[in-house]
């Protein structure tokens, strides 16, 4: 596998889309134009990184934001996967501080951004979708999620990074996800030699996993992406945070960070895996 820098050059270029607020009710709030450039200079040595967001008046009126920052190299809480996508956010969580998670997909001359942000009292309590579009290319949006995207057989692999440098791994992942009677689904996981299955209840625009008081939500969101969090991040117990997106109907990406009982960060996993 390439090295982390190596993976990060895979997201140069100019990338023009949107930052769009969502709800934890899945209701959107509000969204803004944004360009995003990463250009490398010194024989890639040196990446430039600039954002700019625009207000009413979209790309031709003047940024209201105008930010820009230099990078030689890459922070380790920071997984760039072979493909450029990646994950980052917090390294631990504390009592009384604010946690979140960034997730970023590419396919070609597609992006796909989330940000999912928890409160001091470790409630979730914002999504940030941010959809990119290579410039000066024919790239669409995918369609919102659905749960019937989501029914099938998927066989994936999985690459997995891990917090204290041991060598990372790779597994082979399988996942069944079946609907019962259009108010429930099952799903079974297959993932480094462990089967985990769960019922969800559909609920609109979310699936509710709940078990032994805790509940995990799959948000179905724009550009067939999924957040999948706990409704409240609680200490002393081990948690997962995710995101997935459907690329195309029978291809869907998914990074996993996970969190042991201690609120530490261990892992992330880059899954790609394909409907059979």
């Amino acid at each position: 596998m390439a090295n982390n820098w190596e993976n990060f050059l895979k997201n140069l270029g100019e990338w023009r889309g949107s930052f769009t607020q969502i709800s934890p009710k899945v209701e959107i709030l509000n969204s803004t134009p944004s360009i995003l450039n990463l250009e490398a200079f010194d024989n890639n040595q040196v990446v430039m990184f600039r954002i700019r967001r625009f207000g009413e008046g979209g790309y031709d009126s003047k940024p209201t934001q105008d930010y820009q920052q230099e990078y030689r190299s890459i922070g380790r809480q920071n997984i760039f996967f072979e493909n450029g996508s990646f994950s980052k956010g917090s390294l631990q969580l504390a009592p009384f501080t604010e946690f979140g998670a960034e997730y970023g997909f590419v396919d070609n001359d597609r992006r796909s951004r989330l940000v999912q942000l928890f409160d001091k009292q470790g409630n979730f309590s914002n999504l940030t979708l941010i959809r990119e579009f290579r410039s000066g290319t024919d790239a669409i949006e995918r369609p919102p999620l659905t749960v019937e995207q989501l029914i099938g057989k998927w066989e994936g692999k999985a690459y997995t990074v891990y917090s204290d440098m041991r060598p990372s791994e790779r597994s082979n992942s399988y996942l069944e996800i079946k609907e019962i009677n259009n108010e429930y689904v099952e799903q079974t996981l297959t993932f480094a030699e462990k089967t985990i299955t769960s019922t969800a209840k559909i609920a609109d625009k979310k699936l509710i996993f709940e078990k032994e008081g805790n509940t995990q939500e799959i948000l179905l969101l724009p550009d067939g992406i999924s957040s999948n969090v706990p409704s409240q991040l609680q200490l002393r117990k081990p948690f997962i945070v995710e995101a997935g997106w459907l690329v195309r109907e029978n291809e869907r990406q998914r990074l996993i960070r996970t969190y042991n009982e201690t609120g530490e960060w261990v892992s992330s996993t880059h899954v790609i895996e394909v409907k059979i």
